[in-house]
């Protein structure tokens, strides 16, 4: 019986263990994945020039870390430059659709019918228009990035604290001031929510605008390794994306926290 209550305790103090270092808890899914694709690589039930193993794409990356990084950061300025061009836009466009609700039901069947159409159809017509530059990327991701803040700030600035607005309004406070004691404050939880889709969005959008045309990127690298069969730099460049991906997301977290103090 107390051999038998001892190995019962070892799983619960596993477990506690685990509990008591939370950063740990999603380390391991993503270590056992990545042990899983090792293991399925290096066995040859897939063969490895169509699913390189883990060792192999970050043997891969090392190799090639010069050119991908100048192709980040073609990709980076781009993603960056739509990504602030639709927060501000999206910024001015919630206030002013807030401010009138003849605007606000003349633009949201617009804003809606833009979600609907795919991000695949539009590249192609933005290249046609603009050419194989730098400015149909940035407006694709620009595209992607506005709507989920939009419709973030919109959707704050309805559901503003009403009888906070009406004190404010009875003590003589303008239309400016109403956006900038009230609204504005609360509406920055789902403003961040809506810039943590764009940030993440934005890699992706730069990325997907690349595909079809260009000089220099992530999307364009893709291109030129994948018609050359090299799938382990094809896997290397996806896991960049997903990482950096991943950091953007951590830094509006980091900004969030900064911005709003007082939800601590």
């Amino acid at each position: 019986m107390a051999e038998h209550g001892l190995s019962m305790k070892k799983p619960q103090n596993i477990i506690n263990y685990l509990q008591g270092r939370g950063n740990l808890l999603p380390v391991i899914p993503v270590a056992l994945l990545l042990l899983a694709w090792q293991i399925l690589s290096a066995s040859g039930i897939v063969p490895p020039y169509m699913l390189p193993g883990p060792l192999r794409v970050i043997s891969v990356f090392i190799d090639d870390f010069p050119l991908l990084m100048s192709h980040l950061l073609y990709t980076l300025m781009e993603a960056m430059s739509g990504l602030a061009l639709a927060v501000t836009a999206a910024f001015v466009l919630a206030v002013v659709m807030d401010a009138s609700n003849i605007i606000k039901k003349s633009v949201t069947p617009i804003l809606l019918i833009t979600q609907t159409m795919p991000v695949i159809a539009i590249a192609p017509l933005l290249i046609l228009w603009m050419g194989y530059g730098i400015a149909p990327k940035i407006t694709l991701v620009f595209l992607t990035c506005f709507f989920p803040v939009t419709i973030g700030l919109l959707g704050a600035f309805a559901s503003a604290d009403s009888d906070a607005l009406r004190l404010l309004q009875s003590m003589g406070a303008k239309k400016w001031q109403l956006y900038r004691y009230i609204k504005i404050p609360q509406s920055l939880p789902a403003f961040f929510s809506g810039l943590k889709i764009a940030a993440s969005y934005s890699i992706i959008g730069a990325v997907v605008a690349e595909w079809l045309g260009g000089d220099a990127g992530l999307g364009v690298y893709m291109i030129r390794v994948r018609r050359s069969y090299s799938f382990d730099k094809m896997f290397a460049v996806i896991i960049l994306v997903s990482v950096l991906s991943l950091l953007l997301i951590k830094l509006v977290t980091l900004l969030e926290k900064k911005s709003m103090p007082w939800r601590k």
